[in-house]
């Protein structure tokens, strides 16, 4: 009686790969919570209601930088676009603190996807608009309906967490999110969900909370496909103490650097080992050679690559939910 769309989530035929009575209603109707769909990009020297300090979610592809305000993308948890001519969609759950970027088109189809109106375990369950399948934003799986049994996955990309003045020194070309969203909203710095952002408790029940971080702290989220099964997860904080910090999973070797800003980005190493960077562009390795940071790769003087995995915050609790077999450094 709220929407007739919702039958079609939980009709009787339907396959489901999670449990039914955890899904919750969110309050919305479907795209209740409008996502924005090819939005308005100006430029950086355009954007003159953000201030360097204002958090934005930065992504490059195929050369193609932009920047998404948190204080706008709070209001629509997901845009839909083409970025460097690569459909994509960046899924940000403002309950879970996470900004999942993916690359929609699997196996040659591209699903039109939107915000359901559910959660499972406080985290916004996406649909894909030709089956209407409830799909998992930090799986980036469908879980209920037809396309729950068709071992899709969809890629994830690279994004990353910083400010603006950070963000827009790196990228002086970055285009940005327009506040002419086509919707009227108060789009000032920290207003939507400042209440909920301000404490420590949850909107939504989840089944189990890990009580070694609190809720709401901050973690940086790894999962590789290759890996499915070893998920991890590193505070934030730690990583702010330690800029500089390689890890492993299973036979992926990587390191973490972390700048000023608190932005976290993830490189494959493949055996290098790294002992610095100025936490700009520079980073020297064991043997003292100078590599050159760039949101796509590492790049050394003779020209050897290192090249970016994907990695993306999240309260702790909301990562804990989906991967409670994680690994987690602090």
């Amino acid at each position: 009686m709220i929407d007739p769309k919702f039958a079609g989530y939980f009709s009787s035929d339907r396959t489901f790969k999670i449990r039914l009575d955890e899904i919750r209603w969110g309050g919305v109707k479907q795209d209740g919570i409008p996502p924005l769909r090819s939005p308005k990009m100006i430029l950086a020297k355009e954007a003159k209601y953000l201030d360097d300090g204002n958090i934005v979610f930065g992504i490059e592809v195929n050369g193609d930088a932009r920047a998404y305000p948190k204080r706008i993308m709070a209001w629509h948890e997901m845009f839909v676009d083409k970025v460097g001519e690569t459909p994509v969609a960046g899924v940000y759950c403002t309950l879970c603190g996470s900004m999942i970027l993916y690359k929609t088109e699997h196996t040659g189809v591209n699903h039109q996807i939107g915000t359901s109106g559910f959660l499972y375990r406080s985290n916004k369950l996406m649909y894909d608009k030709q089956t209407q399948s409830l799909w998992n934003t930090l799986w980036g799986r469908p879980v209920v309906g037809p396309l729950a049994d068709k071992s899709i996955e969809l890629e994830r990309m690279s994004v990353v967490t910083t400010t603006w003045g950070e963000w827009k020194k790196r990228h002086p070309q970055t285009k940005v999110l327009s506040l002419d969203t086509g919707h009227k909203r108060d789009y000032s710095e920290g207003t939507a969900y400042r209440e909920y952002f301000a404490t420590d408790e949850l909107m939504f029940n989840v089944p189990k909370l890990d009580k070694r971080l609190k809720n709401k702290d901050e973690v940086l989220g790894l999962i590789f496909s290759q890996h499915a099964d070893k998920p991890l997860a590193i505070s934030v904080d730690y990583l702010s103490k330690n800029p500089v910090y390689h890890k492993n999973v299973g036979d992926m070797d990587f390191v973490v650097l972390t700048d000023k800003s608190g932005a976290a980005r993830v490189y494959e190493t493949k055996g290098v080992k790294f002992t610095d960077w100025d936490r700009e562009r520079s980073v020297t390795d064991v043997n003292g050679d100078k590599w050159t940071l760039s949101e796509s790769k590492l790049e050394s003087s003779d020209g050897k690559e290192l090249y970016r995995l994907p990695a993306h915050r999240a309260f702790w609790f909301g990562w804990y939910g989906a991967y409670s077999n994680t690994e987690l450094i602090l």
